[in-house]
């Protein structure tokens, strides 16, 4: 099942695609949030369209597309969980995962123009498998209990300003990652019925050239682990979201050079769906 959310900002309307339609939700929900991801979804929302309880939405696909999810009260992201990304970044691969966090606001559309921040010259992309919690998670007590937890995956896009990340960050990275619409997330919420989170193809392009290209399955550490892992040292609320690492082929690397005014970043997970932003300058 895939939910998405289109509208202007503030103004989304929940959905549910099935065969290409698009489907009104405001009868079961408000909002694509943690109330509604936590009160089984799928069970509740299968229901209501074999019933024939929602209706289509007209013109949809003329709408913004919306972050899938609404405002998360946490995104917590994992850093270095591919070993070729790590040694582009010039780090060995970690022996335990290292996490830093992004602010809630930077969860924005796949396709919404990014500002790139006043005094940077070092924003970079990273295509990201992002996991969106449907409950409570606090103590897992098996790394096997995981996908108990999972309402579903998204693709993100965690862009980071290097040098705020780097060298003004005074030892951790949140600096470097929390600029507006540094998160764009969706197109859609994708259910874990229809995902092999263990292995999704991950590509990303600037301008039309390749960039990333990877796979789920080169993690160093899996989804299932990352999620009991962290559940240790803090606690997931339904509809936050999990970022888990990005694969080698970033700016960083030296390889390529890093987004600028005018630049088009596109990013896919095989069965997730595609992003597209366009970047212009904070001036």
């Amino acid at each position: 099942m895939k939910f998405s959310r289109l509208g202007e900002p503030g103004e989304e309307i929940p959905v549910v695609i099935r065969d290409g339609e698009h489907f009104d939700l405001r009868s079961l929900t408000a909002d694509i949030d943690g109330d509604f991801l936590g009160s089984d979804p799928i069970a509740r929302v299968g229901r209501a369209l074999d019933d024939g309880q929602l209706p289509r939405l007209e013109r949809a696909e003329s709408l913004r597309i919306g972050a899938p999810i609404a405002r998360p009260s946490a995104v917590v992201c994992v850093g270095m969980n591919y070993a070729a990304h790590a040694a582009e970044s010039g780090s060995q691969p970690p022996s335990t995962p290292i996490i830093f966090l992004k602010t809630p606001n930077t969860v924005v559309g796949p396709n919404d123009t990014v500002t790139i921040p006043p005094r940077s010259e070092r924003t970079d992309w990273e295509v990201e498998l992002g996991v969106v919690f449907g409950k409570r998670a606090s103590y897992v007590s098996s790394i096997e209990e995981s996908r108990d937890y999972i309402a579903g995956f998204v693709v993100a896009n965690d862009l980071s300003e290097r040098a705020f990340q780097l060298e003004e960050s005074g030892g951790q990275w949140s600096k470097g990652k929390c600029a507006p619409g540094f998160t764009p997330t969706g197109p859609w919420l994708v259910t874990p019925d229809e995902v092999d989170c263990g292995d999704l193809t991950l590509t990303s392009f600037v301008n039309g050239e390749p960039r990333q290209a990877s796979s789920t399955a080169d993690m160093i550490f899996g989804v299932d682990y990352l999620i009991w892992h962290l559940s240790q040292y803090l606690t997931f609320e339904p509809g936050d979201l999990l970022l888990t690492g990005t694969p080698q082929g970033v700016a960083l690397s030296g390889r390529f050079p890093y987004l600028a005014a005018g630049d088009v970043c596109e990013i896919e997970i095989e069965g997730l769906g595609r992003q597209r932003q366009s970047f212009v300058s904070a001036s």
